[in-house]
């Protein structure tokens, strides 16, 4: 058996409230750390409030190479997601994909793979052929789902990015800066089937021929940096060395990228660098937590209750400096009123924290329980039950 080894939300406000917390809100960049990284770009964030600790030419729009794969890891996801692709079917590799060359598993034209396989070649191994496997069996051909690419990149607000393929070659047309990779890659995240390719060390891919491709992760930091499973690397003469990662300790996540390295060392220091730092010197509290009830309800019409109390839809974080001191508020605009049924889960509103006035964070809020629609008979009893006191 042949072996190949490759490195591959009617609303109204309802009230404030403010708290004392030892945390320091960072919503724009601290550029006084004393960080040094050495790239042409980069930054890190904390990935539940994208609050950014430190940037350097962070809008800077410059060629990405590889970590290009992770929009069309983004949209493959979503798909998945939307039940658009199962990741047990079976894709049929054409003769363009097949051919990409550059980084790739040797995927067989006119063999049929794993989607779950070609997912992993393009996240362990930054495979090109797999890349446009991909693609083509979500949207036909590379060409329109680099459409796709750039409609999503608009949807997330990426406004410094461009592309014109899927894998990252080299094309003078094709950008991205930093900061939007680190949102590409903090959205991403949100997808947890990710995490379970993201994390591979060493893998195979298996051939309908019976051919075996080793893989190893292109990204070094998941074996041997604490806390890091996921991320992208990416390299090219033009766009230099470039890695994206995710790193978790705890209850805190960042995301990190450095873009225009001058070697494969640099690239993965520079991350260490940023994540060393922001560990030692940043911490996150969650205000509430998801399913945490609010101290707050809406008032119900037409339901056996009055009233439904609601929940916190997902966790809300402060973060900041450790040991430092500051003020936030608590903004809740909820809907004065919702017509029973109401179902556990339907959203209610959303609260906001403000720092320093300035709006931080925004989660929505959720019905935490079902209530039904008042019957003829419970209006029976109620006129009886009045009438009787």
């Amino acid at each position: 058996m042949k072996k190949k080894f490759i490195s591959i939300l009617s609303l109204i406000v309802i009230s404030i409230f403010a708290f004392n917390i030892k945390f320091t809100a960072v919503k724009t960049v601290n550029a006084e750390n004393g960080l040094s990284v050495k790239c042409k770009s980069a930054i890190i964030m904390d990935y539940h409030s994208g609050s950014i600790i430190y940037a350097k030419n962070e809008n800077a729009r410059l060629p990405i190479a590889s970590m290009t794969k992770l929009m069309a890891l983004l949209l493959t996801f979503e798909n998945v997601d939307n039940n658009n692709l199962s990741l047990d079917e079976k894709i049929t590799v054409s003769k363009t994909a097949s051919g990409m060359g550059g980084s790739e598993v040797f995927l067989e034209a006119g063999g049929e793979y794993l989607c779950s396989d070609l997912v992993k070649s393009v996240i362990v191994a930054s495979a090109n052929d797999a890349t446009v496997a991909l693609c083509e069996r979500l949207y036909g051909s590379e060409e329109n789902a680099v459409e796709e690419m750039n409609k999503r990149a608009k949807e997330l607000n990426l406004s410094d990015t461009l592309y014109s393929n899927s894998t990252g070659l080299t094309k003078p047309t094709q950008y991205s800066s930093a900061k939007d990779v680190a949102n590409l890659l903090k959205e991403l995240c949100t997808h947890k089937q990710y995490f379970n390719y993201s994390k591979i060390w060493m893998d195979e891919i298996k051939h309908p021929s019976g051919n075996v491709t080793e893989i190893s992760n292109t990204n070094k930091l998941v074996r041997f940096y604490e806390g890091c499973d996921g991320g992208k690397t990416g390299f090219t003469g033009e766009a230099g060395f470039c890695l994206s990662a995710t790193a978790k300790r705890g209850a805190m996540r960042l995301i990190s990228v450095v873009i225009g390295g001058e070697n494969s060392k640099e690239r993965f220091n520079g991350v260490r660098t940023m994540f060393n730092y922001a560990f030692s010197n940043y911490s996150e509290k969650c205000v509430f937590e998801r399913g945490e009830e609010i101290e707050k309800s809406v008032k119900v019409k037409g339901g056996k209750q009055e009233n439904v109390k609601i929940i916190a839809k997902e966790n809300c974080y402060i973060f900041g400096k450790k040991n430092e001191k500051t003020d936030f508020e608590l903004s809740y605009e909820l809907c004065k009123e919702v017509k029973a049924p109401v179902k556990q889960g339907q959203i209610l509103g959303k609260v906001t924290v403000f720092v320093n006035n300035v709006k931080y964070n925004e989660v929505e809020v959720v019905a935490g329980e079902n209530i039904s629609k008042k019957t003829y008979l419970d209006n029976v009893k109620e006129i009886a039950n009045d009438w009787t006191n």
